[in-house]
């Protein structure tokens, strides 16, 4: 929720200012109100409870799955691994959470394009910003969440610092109105979503690494 908070005051001062005769012909309280109350609904922040085997892995986003390949990662681990693609309408909440435990190990932001977040370049061509979870002494269990922009979504929102430890599920960024979220993830992890299914961040289980 604290992404919008200025989003609300603004609108309240509109609406205050709408009853004045200098505004009241162009925004009418019936619309202040109105885009108020869907700040109100897209910035939620609903509490959500990871699933008790620790061996499982979180989804970082709500959305849809659109994509489950392969792909050589080439920001900081270089090397293949499995990759899941969460596409996020204006519908979904937008908050991300780190799919397991460990620490904050890499943040790297790039430029780029605001592509549709469902082309099929997206990931590699539309500005982004890179993230690397668990521990430095067994990078091969860690795994990576890449946020990327939008046509719509253009703000990606870090929370979490470098070097920070973070609980499975807890929040680490958000990006505004419509977006994508890639989860790389070593070759050996059990992919246990399918594409065109629905998936709740910190809460629906994507895959169980390996021990």
């Amino acid at each position: 929720m604290y992404e919008g908070r200025w989003i609300f005051l603004i609108l309240i001062l509109a609406n205050v200012a709408s009853e004045t005769r200098l505004l009241h012909s162009f925004l009418p309280p019936v619309i202040t109100g109105g885009l108020l109350l869907f700040c109100l609904w897209f910035f939620r922040d609903p509490e959500r409870q990871p699933p008790s085997d620790k061996t499982l892995a979180v989804s970082p986003a709500d959305g849809t799955v659109t994509l489950v390949d392969e792909v050589e990662e080439d920001q900081f681990f270089k090397r293949r691994m499995k990759r899941i693609s969460i596409f996020l309408s204006v519908f979904d909440v937008h908050v991300n959470r780190t799919p397991i435990l460990g620490e904050v190990l890499f943040i790297e932001g790039r430029g780029g394009l605001y592509l549709d977040a469902r082309h099929p370049e997206a990931s590699a061509l539309n500005e982004s910003l890179f993230w690397v979870f668990g521990s430095k002494d067994d990078l091969e269990c860690a795994v990576a969440v890449k946020q990327i922009t939008g046509a719509i979504a253009r703000r990606i929102v870090p929370w979490a610092q470098l070097g920070e430890s973070m609980e499975r599920g807890e929040r680490f960024g958000m990006i505004r109105f419509g977006s994508r979220t890639d989860l790389y993830l070593s070759l050996d992890a059990e992919v246990l979503v399918s594409i065109g299914q629905k998936v709740k961040g910190g809460d629906t289980a994507v895959a169980r690494m390996a021990s």
